[in-house]
């Protein structure tokens, strides 16, 4: 916490400013490791978290309060209520909080501030946390894909996937399920009648306290004959981007530098326009991509620091979230229990331990 709070006095020194608040439920649970969510449709939650140099405050209304408090709430963090019927969050917030000041969402007379940076790099008891996430995501996924048949149907492998997810009390933004025709007409392949039919692409990001952890998995009934020589592609170019990523961060270099590496090994390997066809991830961490890569983005590659890159070849994708540091790469969506292959980076000489297609 410690660590946070002195990004955050950085942040009022920098700007002048007397408070800053976080009302989208990720920064929320970043510095809390609460959830404030009560509807998935609302960009903010239920609850506010404000920071003035001396404490953090909680601004809640009535209805929410003894529930977070009791369930969501660090012990020590104080407490403020508005009458549900009085104002809403923003209007409560305004009236309570010293100014000048800012918010990660519309408060009447705040600045804005885009949290992400701040969030950015992750500290020991997030990474903790996502060890966690990352295996229990893993094996929700990893349990659904062995039992697959392929007269199951897109939507059918979705709502399975939500509930082994939600038993490990996971939520899932993003589940994509692709059955054989259409994970190859689509990048995004979201869930259909479709049977399965020959092989299927099994995609999620899953989210716990604030947390975001992505992986995809390939189960094959009856494949066509390129679907291992594309998957293996599309391996090759994952670990090229985790190795580049270790490389742009102990340099002090941008997504952008990492995205260069990315086209050069789509290139090398025979594919040099597929990156065209769909973006490759980038940071994760306290959001689903912290932010993607592009050529010309610049955001700072960060160490240690969650990564998901999701590099795909037509029909094919190779997808884990990655903790890379200064000394190496540390699998988080990972169980041990899924067949797996050694795969070399292009151009040097990282070799990494990437998912496999499974055969049923």
């Amino acid at each position: 916490m410690e660590t946070k709070l002195a990004r955050l006095d950085g942040l009022l020194d920098e700007r002048e400013l007397a408070a800053v608040w976080f009302g989208r439920p990720n920064t929320f649970a970043w510095l809390l490791g609460g959830n404030s969510v009560v509807d998935e449709e609302t960009t903010v939650g239920v609850a506010a978290v404000g920071y003035d140099g001396d404490g953090l405050t909680v601004v809640t209304d009535n209805i929410e309060a003894p529930r977070l408090r009791e369930e969501e709430l660090p012990d020590g963090v104080a407490i403020e209520t508005a009458d549900w019927y009085a104002a809403d969050l923003a209007a409560a917030i305004a009236e309570r909080s010293p100014t000048p000041a800012t918010a990660d969402f519309d408060v009447p007379g705040f600045e804005s501030v885009d949290a992400s940076g701040l969030r950015q790099p992750l500290v020991e008891t997030d990474i903790a946390a996502y060890r966690e996430l990352g295996r229990d995501t893993a094996a929700a996924v990893e349990d659904v894909c062995r039992e697959l048949d392929p007269t199951d149907t897109e939507r059918g492998v979705a709502g399975r996937l939500a509930g082994a997810l939600a038993d490990r009390g996971i939520a899932a933004p993003v589940a994509l399920v692709g059955s054989g025709e259409r994970a190859q007409q689509y990048r995004h392949y979201t869930p259909t009648d479709a049977q399965l039919g020959s092989y299927v692409l099994v995609s999620v990001t899953a989210r716990r306290a604030g947390l975001h952890a992505s992986c995809t998995r390939t189960v094959a009934f009856d494949p066509p004959s390129w679907l291992d020589d594309r998957h293996a592609t599309a391996a090759r170019i994952e670990t090229s981007a985790l190795a580049a990523t270790r490389a742009v961060g102990r340099e002090g270099g941008t997504a952008a530098d990492v995205f260069e590496q990315i086209q050069d090994a789509y290139a090398a390997l025979g594919y040099p326009d597929e990156w065209r066809a769909h973006h490759q991830g980038g940071a994760a961490g306290y959001a689903g991509r912290e932010w993607i890569a592009t050529p010309t983005h610049d955001a700072p590659v960060e160490l240690p620091m969650g990564y998901a890159w999701n590099p795909t070849v037509q029909g094919a994708k190779s997808e884990d979230t990655m903790l890379v540091t200064e000394n190496g790469f540390e699998p988080l969506t990972m169980t041990g229990d899924w067949p797996t292959r050694s795969v070399s980076a292009v151009g040097t000489d990282v070799e990494l331990e990437r998912h496999d297609v499974l055969r049923l």
